[in-house]
């Protein structure tokens, strides 16, 4: 406290503290943010309450942890900029207001300067007569803002548990580059561990990044599933309800669309008064794998799971012309009942075949299937999740997706495997339909125009991956 006034009051040494007060809306990091004298004195400060436990043998590593715990905590919340500690905190008990300041309350010494100097205690400016008069006024007001309502939102969920990191409250290093599984993470499982069951037990979608383009507010809300649960069948009832409530939820606020990475129509049939649109995004997933095939292909093999996108594809290609090789018996029957005898045509059936230079994977692309291509083969992933890769003489082509428009506002972390500012085809669909007002659902069965969507994205701004190898 004494310090905190010292920088604020006298004459030099308050020009010089001014370099922290140039965050007038101040984020997190602005606590830290200080000339490098105050940085010593800070240190020093905060050292002598651990300094005195050591010398009087009554320290601990637990109660250090929780000092240094507590102070980078009230620190950062004091200047996160958004009030965050609830009314019922000081109903329950009140004199916590003279023991523990608020972010609009320090908010106020980054505005009025003159005011509201303590830190951590307010306890010092009522002795003193420096606390703000509209510090209960703005705390109140704070806490009764409207809320952020977007016009769309993705749902989707965590892949791995260390998927958690990619988070914008995870670490920042890691965000800003595509998920990989790195050394350090594992020495960190057991705090991975409790996030993993914090999340199932909180039992409902939170968001993870709110973004802004053209006249649009998006959000991404996770539901609190990882992949694996995807893959259990006792998994499934919980998890529909899950996007259930999130449909409802985005109902009842009035959104305009949700995009999904998984069909919705079943939710669609539940509730067929819905006004909110359902977008799985699945054109223009057809769209970028199809341009992503280098222009004078003939041949492409195709290799995995036959699902919505997978029958869409294959049929635009053996429409255009261009053979389709695929080596699964019931593979082949299934996609030759799909098409007509002129499209059937250019459809194949070789169990040997693996001499194209342009392949079509799923994420189920095996190792020893990988082992069968040729040296240079592309390998263009239709799926939502990339397949292993397992050969370094072949190209791999990201999972359907776009790269975002510099305009595209929030885009910080890296989502999944992506690389930075690319963001996947599914999620991109959804602020297209929204952006060109579309007012149709996309899921189930139903496929949009795939060319229209293709264009209406060029159009908006978003650009090809730019990983597209050509064809040698």
């Amino acid at each position: 406290m004494l310090v905190q006034w010292s920088f604020s009051i006298t004459g030099s040494i308050a020009r010089y503290h001014s370099h922290h007060h140039t965050s007038i809306v101040t984020e997190p990091i602005t606590s830290v943010i200080h000339p490098f004298a105050e940085h010593i004195v800070y240190f020093i400060l905060f050292a002598i309450p651990i300094l005195s436990t050591v010398l009087t043998r009554t320290s601990s590593i637990i109660s250090i942890t929780i000092y240094a715990t507590y102070i980078d905590l009230m620190n950062n919340m004091g200047h996160c900029n958004f009030e965050v500690v609830p009314k019922w905190l000081f109903t329950i008990f009140p004199p916590l207001k003279y023991l523990m300041y608020t972010p609009s309350f320090h908010s106020l010494h980054h505005t009025q300067f003159r005011t509201n100097y303590s830190l951590f205690m307010p306890f010092y400016d009522y002795i003193y007569g420096t606390m703000d008069k509209s510090t209960d006024t703005l705390y109140e007001t704070s806490l009764k803002k409207p809320d952020d309502v977007p016009d769309i939102v993705h749902l989707t969920h965590m892949t791995t548990p260390q998927s958690l990191y990619q988070l914008r409250l995870g670490f920042s290093g890691l965000a800003s580059n595509p998920l990989t599984s790195t050394w350090y993470l594992w020495l960190i499982w057991p705090l991975t561990l409790w996030s993993m069951i914090l999340t199932w037990i909180y039992g409902q979608t939170f968001i993870v990044e709110r973004n802004t383009f053209k006249k649009l507010k998006a959000q991404s809300w996770a539901v609190p599933r990882y992949r694996i649960h995807y893959l259990l069948q006792w998994q499934r009832a919980a998890i529909n309800k899950l996007i259930e409530e999130a449909i409802l939820e985005a109902e009842e606020k009035g959104i305009k669309g949700d995009n999904f990475n998984k069909n919705g129509e079943i939710h669609l049939e539940k509730h067929p008064k819905l006004k909110v649109k359902v977008v799985d995004g699945s054109s223009l997933a057809v769209a970028v794998v199809l341009n992503n095939i280098p222009t004078g292909t003939t041949r492409v093999l195709f290799r995995g799971r036959l699902t919505k996108v997978a029958y869409s594809i294959v049929s635009a290609l053996c429409h255009k012309g261009i053979q389709v090789v695929t080596v699964r018996q019931a593979g082949y029957e299934k996609l030759k009942k799909t098409m007509t005898k002129e499209d059937g045509a250019n459809l194949s059936l070789s169990v040997k075949g693996c001499n194209e230079k342009v392949w079509l994977v799923g994420d189920d692309l095996s190792e020893i299937e990988q082992s069968m291509a040729s040296k240079g083969t592309i390998m263009i992933p239709y799926s939502q999740f990339p397949p292993k890769k397992t050969r370094k003489d072949c190209f791999y082509l990201n999972t359907p997706s776009m790269v975002a428009p510099t305009s595209f506002g929030n885009l910080h972390c890296c989502e999944n495997w992506l690389p930075r500012r690319v963001i996947s085809a599914w999620r991109v669909a959804g602020i297209v339909h929204a952006l060109e007002g579309w007012n149709v659902n996309e899921c189930g069965d139903q496929l949009f125009d795939v060319d229209k969507i293709w264009k209406a994205s060029l159009e908006h701004g978003f650009r090809p991956s730019p990983d597209r190898p050509l064809l040698g």
